[in-house]
């Protein structure tokens, strides 16, 4: 796991939310409190977070991007065959990253040793050092309290703020509306 920051993502029939804290550290020192660590892509139809190096990650959104471009926006494609070009190249497994990338129907946890991961209850999944902090409170916030999307995953990461030294209480989220039936 790394110790770099705390990403949730979030998805119910409300919609899709991903957060994440602003707090950049290199060893035992802050570097920033602000860092944006999630983006929209694809013509904001998708939602992506990262940990671990802030220029790795930036590498592999626009690699990403432009599987998605390539996909026709399609998530699901997309993830796979960014996995396979991840794992497969030497230098690009080797970058210090982990990714979550999510629209209204999937959300998916990927890393450069070519794991492709969709939570077992398709709706809640977090990366990161507070990554276990915040999925258990995503998890109890929803089954004891009536949060949209956008609230669950906010309280969660301050809950994880709270509690993981890699964490900030600087927080933002970005959502997606529920797709039409």
């Amino acid at each position: 796991m790394f110790e770099a920051t705390t990403i949730l993502a979030y998805k119910s029939q409300k919609g899709a939310v991903i957060g994440g804290d602003g707090q950049v550290t290199f060893g035992n020192a802050v570097l920033k409190n602000n860092a944006t660590k999630i983006r929209t892509l694809y013509n904001g139809q998708i939602l992506a977070g990262f940990a671990g190096s802030t220029a790795d990650a930036f590498n592999l959104f626009d690699m990403f991007e432009e599987q998605l471009s390539q996909r026709k926006g399609d998530l699901v494609k997309a993830v796979i065959d960014f996995s396979k070009a991840w794992r497969k190249d030497k230098v690009l497994r080797r970058l210090e990253a982990m990714m979550i990338v999510l629209n209204t129907r999937h959300i998916f946890i990927l890393t450069g040793n070519g794991d492709v991961v969709e939570p077992e209850d398709g709706e809640i999944a977090a990366i990161g050092s507070g990554g276990n902090f915040a999925i258990a409170a995503a998890r109890a916030l929803e089954a004891h309290a009536a949060l949209d999307p956008q609230t669950l995953v906010f309280e969660s990461l301050k809950i994880a703020a709270d509690l993981c030294i890699y964490t900030n209480h600087n927080i933002k989220t970005l959502s997606l509306e529920p797709s039409p039936a």
